[in-house]
């Protein structure tokens, strides 16, 4: 049984309504459609709904969710069909078949088409390159033979005009190795003659696209380049392109073609409805299937040129002129000759005469009658111009074609010796049972067809039943069903039946009419239950009398008309046009007769007669499937308006009931309506019995079942097999399912909560096992990083530069602060050891040169660190020649008035007034004030200002020498630095290093409120300051406070790189 669905959704699978009835079948199957459940089972049969529209029921997670699964796993659906079909072929190595059945437009190709991508979706996992060639040639033969087999009918826009059979050879591994195809019955009247608002095949209206897309055949017929259309899905192959109504005029023109459908006698019947949408971009579909299956351009570019061919000699005409028949128009030869590469002569000869041998070798060509001559032009065309047709041109065209397809997927070079079994799974795609207003012999064929397919189904069926009644000891029900074989033997029986009175109407000496097979029928078949006709029913005024005969079908009552029964399965076709295709230049067409290498005197056997052809390809047919282990598709057509909504309940009972699915679920529940493995029963129910929950402790799972289906009082509904559990009612099936619908929701709240414990003491576990490899792992590179550490810096001591060039290793995250403070110690005592061998007399200059390194470093480029400071450079002689001695002695006397201790700067500088003026000046800054000093009067006091005034000072980024000392006051002092020795000497950095040493020897808390100030000027050689409010910028700005001093990481970093600097310099 499915997988269980909800209520809602009817029933998915038919063996469990709760009355088998006509209208209980229906009204389930309406119920599916309407929710889109379109699959639903009978047993292991499909029953396919066709939805007319695009679903979502198909793809690659579709495919995963049914590979492997069984049947009953799964909601129904073709997918499961096709794995139960690929596992049994794979497993058990059994040949298997899959069944496509049902009327024209209910879904048998798309089906077929699914089932073939899913074998193709679930094989070849190594991607074998030989076994994927294979699997696109079988896929891409459908649209092959959809454009040539399939047309437009009233009932379907892609309509399937003949049966096909495809087996699948697979390899012990399961991939698919080769394939071979079989056709049944084309379609052959099509040609001649469709009926009103249908085409005739997709191929005749399919060249010109075909052309374009080729280049070999835009070489043989140039036309103006179009672009490409896309391409399409192969399920929308109908109307592949346009020959007359789509085709370039140089295309036309070449193929003599005029584009008027209604000027060719087998396309003007169908002409209303000549444009179905896709036909002028479904044609590289078609082009890319023949190219990867292997035809080749020239043998595509024949097939083309006898397509037009068809055409033409569709509007060949035949007058009586005198005693003489003639051909009407004439200029039609030449064409025809053209494309079918023959001569014009032996052409026109063929068509106006027949070759008779006479006795003795002589060799008489003989006239032809109109009638004859029509009769053959119709015979040679009404073949020439399809896909799947049984005889003459178009019969060989298409024989040709799937002869061509087969030798390029044949299996090759197999040994089973050493490839082991080779098995197969078939596909059967086969027209459902047909009653038209009009049936003729190809309704006749069609339908019994069906009656042999439907007694081997019902045979199966029982069969199958049987064996597994008789495997689970189960005892055996005869079943009361209805045997179609007498219909059957109505048909088929040898010198009874209708077709062997028919071939003996064929092969009478005279002319023999439809209406004397009638009457052959009338007396012979009058007693048989399931013939009538009007002569042996007067009353039944739905027969015409001498035209109609009816058999009464399993699935109903048919009324064939015999008009052209007699011609239709004699099929005649003379010996000449077989010689004269034979001979042509062309090597498809001399391929297709080979029979016309024949002499004319040579004696062959009389050909067997149509209706004989295809009795025994059923018959090797259906003696194939029954050797095989048979799977059933059976389509519905759920209205004739291809609505998606719309369900005809009288259109459905009529092909549920010729497809005889009520009679397979009668059987199907004959016996007992449910069956399943006991280990598979128990996983589903096994909640439902306190012995069997959670695990029985019985000795076998048929003990515990019997004890799980007493405790539920269903022992008079059940029977046990050896490995299954047989269950009657669908009843029982429900009350178990309603149980465990009740129990699953406490299941799953209990396997939550066990689950979740479990997930929580898993997760326990892993944190602690994970933070114990933490812990070791971090006591691991805690101690790797120390031992590095040691082995790196054991030996900086005897190092030059006191292991400044040793780099430090990488520390572990715990240790990042570690290797930091350990880095300061480290500079400390690198500072420690350089400072050692500094002299104590330079430590003063040493000292003020990192007090300026800390505020100039970054802000202004050369600030003098590399030369000695002299500090009182005016007391130098170099420096102040001639004055010196003056400077000092004013320098003693101020040391004597005022008491201080130290000289800090003295220098000649250029003072700036506010009103831009310049004069020169001497500064001199002791520890006490800062002096402003007139050179030219005795180094003259022109100011003083004590330093405790002073609050900041203000120096630019650049290289000139001016300094800005601000005071509390706001009368600050500008001067510039000048007259030094050498002329570019930098003093700026002297100076701001001097004031700031001082200070914090001092410990002064505030020494400035801002040092930075932003000036506005540019020094102009010795010319003064000159304001230039567009160049502002800013210089410098610190704060002399002890609490704003770098950091003592930084200092000591500014003390390691200018004691360097200094130890190179200083001598």
């Amino acid at each position: 049984m499915a997988e269980q669905e909800s209520l809602e959704f009817g029933k998915a699978d038919f063996v469990l309504l709760d009355r088998v009835t006509m209208e209980d079948f229906l009204d389930n199957l309406k119920l599916r459609f309407e929710k889109g459940r379109i699959y639903t089972y009978i047993g292991e049969v499909v029953v396919s709904m066709n939805p007319y529209r695009q679903t979502d029921l198909y793809g690659k997670d579709v495919i995963e969710h049914y590979r492997g699964r069984e049947l009953y796993e799964r909601p129904p659906h073709l997918y499961a069909v096709a794995d139960a079909a690929y596992k049994a072929m794979k497993r058990r190595a059994k040949d298997t078949c899959i069944v496509i059945s049902g009327e024209s437009g209910a879904g048998k190709t798309e089906a077929s088409k699914y089932i073939m991508q899913y074998i193709a979706a679930i094989t070849n996992p190594t991607q074998r390159a030989e076994v994927e060639r294979v699997k696109n040639v079988l896929l891409k033969s459908n649209c092959v033979l959809e454009a040539f087999g399939n047309a437009k009918t009233s009932r379907n826009d892609n309509s399937s005009r003949f049966g096909k059979y495809m087996d699948i050879n697979f390899d012990f591994k399961g991939d698919p190795t080769g394939g071979h195809i079989n056709n049944y019955l084309l379609e052959k009247s099509r040609i001649l003659k469709q009926q009103p608002g249908e085409r005739n095949f997709h191929s005749f209206y399919q060249v010109r696209q075909q052309a374009e897309a080729d280049p070999v055949l835009l070489s043989l017929f140039p036309c103006p380049p179009a672009p490409a259309p896309p391409c399409p899905s192969p399920a929308s192959l109908l109307g592949l392109g346009q020959l007359l109504l789509g085709a370039s005029d140089a295309l036309l023109a070449s193929l003599h073609l005029s584009r008027d459908p209604t000027t060719y006698r087998f396309t003007r019947e169908g002409s209303i409805d000549n444009s179905l949408g896709s036909d002028k971009v479904n044609f590289q579909a078609v082009t890319d299937a023949m190219t990867v299956i292997g035809f080749s351009p020239e043998e595509r570019n024949s097939v083309y040129k006898i397509l037009a061919a068809i055409l033409h000699l569709g509007n060949v005409s035949f007058v009586t002129m005198g005693e003489a028949m003639e051909i009407e128009n004439a200029e039609l030869v030449s064409y025809l000759a053209e494309l079918t590469a023959t001569e014009p002569e032996s052409l026109l000869n063929t068509l106006l005469y027949r070759t008779v041998a006479a006795g003795g070798g002589e060799v008489i060509q003989k006239d032809h009658s109109t009638d004859e001559a029509n009769y053959a032009r119709d015979a040679c065309a009404k073949v020439a111009v399809g896909y799947l047709l049984s005889q003459a041109i178009y019969e060989r065209l298409f024989c040709w074609i799937v002869a061509r397809i087969n030798k390029v997927i044949e299996v090759k070079n197999y040994d089973a010796r050493i490839h082991g079994k080779n098995t197969v799974i078939g596909v059967l795609d086969i027209y459902g049972f047909e009653i038209f207003d009009n049936n003729s012999f190809e309704q006749f064929c069609i339908n019994y067809c069906n009656e042999k397919l439907q007694q081997l189904f019902i045979e199966l069926i029982l069969q199958q039943e049987q064996a597994e009644y008789q495997r689970e000891g189960i005892e055996w029900q005869h079943i009361e069903y209805f045997n179609n074989q007498i219909i059957v033997d109505l048909v088929e029986e040898p010198h009874k039946g209708i077709i062997a009175i028919l071939d003996e109407a064929c092969l009478t000496v005279g002319k023999v009419t439809d209406a004397l097979f009638l009457e052959s029928m009338n007396s012979r078949l009058g007693r048989h239950p399931h013939f009538a006709s009007r002569k042996l029913n007067p009353t039944d005024k739905s027969m015409e009398f001498g035209q109609d005969f009816r058999i009464k079908h399993y699935a109903g009552d048919v009324t064939y008309s015999v008009e052209g029964f007699i011609d239709k399965n004699k099929d005649t076709l003379f010996q000449d046009f077989k010689r004269l295709m034979y001979n042509s230049t062309d090597p498809v067409l001399q391929e297709m007769w080979p029979e016309g290498k024949q002499s004319i005197t040579e004696v062959t056997k009389r050909p067997l007669t149509a209706a004989t052809l295809f009795k025994n390809s059923i018959v090797a047919l259906v003696e194939n499937l029954a050797s095989k282990e048979p799977y059933y598709v059976r389509c519905i057509k759920p209205n004739d308006l291809k609505s998606p909504l719309s369900f005809d309940t009288e259109r459905c009972r009529h092909q549920v009931a010729y497809l005889g699915l009520l009679e397979n679920v009668r059987v199907r529940r004959a016996g007992f309506a449910y069956r399943q493995p006991y280990d598979r029963f128990l996983l589903r129910y096994k909640m439902t019995c306190e012995y069997t929950w959670p695990n029985h402790l019985m000795a076998t799972d048929r003990e515990a079942t019997r004890a799980l289906m007493e405790q539920h009082s269903f022992q008079s509904d059940v029977a046990y097999g050896h490995t299954k559990v047989f269950i009657r009612t669908p009843q029982t099936l429900f009350c178990l399912e309603q149980e465990r619908a009740q129990l699953i929701p406490i299941i799953v709240l209990l396997l939550q909560k066990a689950w979740r414990g479990a997930l929580a003491r898993k997760r326990c576990r892993c944190l602690r096992a994970i933070y114990t490899i933490m812990s070791y792992y971090k006591r691991y590179k805690v101690k790797s990083y120390l031992l590095e550490l040691v082995s790196r810096f054991q030996a900086v001591r005897s190092m030059a530069d006191y292991g400044k060039s040793v780099a430090w290793p990488e520390p572990p995250a715990v240790l990042a602060q570690f290797q930091e403070n350990s880095k300061l110690i480290f500079r400390r005592w690198r500072a420690r050891q350089i400072v050692k061998n500094i002299p104590p007399s330079d430590m003063e200059q040493i000292q003020a040169k990192v007090a300026a390194l800390g505020v100039l470093q970054g802000m202004r480029k050369d600030w003098g660190c590399s030369r000695n400071w002299g500090r009182n450079y005016l007391v130098s002689v170099d420096e102040n020649p001639g004055l010196a001695d003056v400077f000092a002695k004013k320098v003693a006397a101020l040391k004597e008035k005022v008491r201080f201790a130290t000289v800090l700067f003295s220098c000649h500088v250029r003072k700036i007034n506010r009103f831009n003026k310049s004069t020169d000046r001497a500064l001199l800054i002791t520890d006490q004030h800062l002096y402003k000093m007139e050179p030219r009067k005795q180094y003259k006091v022109m100011r003083s200002l004590p330093l405790s005034a002073v609050t900041g000072m203000s120096v630019t980024s650049g290289g000139d020498q001016l300094v800005v000392f601000h005071t509390q006051n706001h009368d600050g002092l500008v001067v510039c630095l000048h007259k030094m020795k050498p002329a570019q000497d930098n003093r700026v950095g002297e100076l701001v290093g001097v004031l700031m040493d001082h200070f914090r020897r001092k410990g002064r808390e505030g020494f400035g409120q801002e040092l930075a100030k932003v000036l506005s000027g540019e020094v102009l050689g010795n010319t003064g300051l000159r304001w230039a409010p567009a160049t502002f910028s800013l210089v410098l700005h610190s704060r002399l406070r002890s609490d704003v001093l770098p950091s003592q990481v930084e200092a000591l970093e500014a003390l390691e790189g200018l004691l360097q600097h200094l130890l190179s310099h200083l001598t």
